[in-house]
């Protein structure tokens, strides 16, 4: 998505804070293992631009992850508005009720769910068009909905370093009409390609990209 909820794929806010703490508090954990439970295909990062744009930039990051996951919750059809109000007023009396996760029999049925779920990427799909050590072009495309080929690889060249079993298509868009289990790969750009002579010496970006996200890098005279 090209707005402003593709923080990482824009430039101009200055230099990444680095924080030594993964999470910094106890609920932090919690919604960051939510989301990882639930395993639900495409929901996640849709989620996420499908916030308010105000609310997207005025919250922190797993305060994000945790207005996204309830959103996917309630437009999947696996919750209603009342269902969660109702929640929501039954903890704020009693903070000490028991959880969903108490009730072994109920967690064995949602994570059975979820493999169900995953097993849908594992169909067959295309013959991959590349292997490892091909030099690749990400494609330069701005789709209206949501994508995962984030703005500043777009047009840039890479390198081929892994390559996974297909794996279904998240975009909100099929490219060239793919919009099925596809091949990906980790491709590995150069900093100096992305960033010019802002990157950093030696340094290098990999990203996991579907292989409609990949163009073959076209020899120009004199390579």
């Amino acid at each position: 998505m090209d707005g402003v909820h593709d923080m990482g794929g824009m430039h101009g806010f200055g230099p990444i804070v680095r924080d030594e703490l993964s999470y910094h508090d106890e609920w932090e954990a919690r919604v960051h293992g939510i989301s990882n439970a639930m395993a639900v295909n495409g929901g996640g990062r849709f989620s996420l631009e499908s916030l308010d744009p105000a609310v997207y930039l005025g919250s922190s990051y797993y305060k994000r992850w945790l207005l996204a996951r309830i959103n996917t919750l309630m437009q999947s059809g696996v919750i209603t508005q009342e269902e969660f109000d109702a929640s929501v007023a039954k903890y704020a009396t009693n903070q000490k009720a028991d959880l969903p996760a108490d009730d072994p029999e109920a967690y064995a049925k949602a994570l059975s769910a979820g493999e169900a779920r995953s097993a849908v990427d594992s169909v067959d799909a295309a013959e991959p068009r590349f292997d490892v050590g091909d030099q690749v072009v990400a494609r330069t495309i701005h789709p209206d909905g949501h994508t995962r080929l984030p703005r500043y690889v777009r047009g840039r060249r890479g390198t081929v370093i892994l390559r996974y079993r297909p794996q279904g298509f998240q975009d909100d868009e099929p490219i060239d009409g793919f919009d099925g289990p596809q091949p990906m790969y980790a491709v590995r750009f150069d900093g100096v390609e992305l960033w010019g002579d802002q990157a950093e010496t030696n340094s290098s970006v990999v990203l996991d990209m579907w292989e409609s996200y990949l163009e073959e890098e076209v020899a120009t005279d004199g390579e």
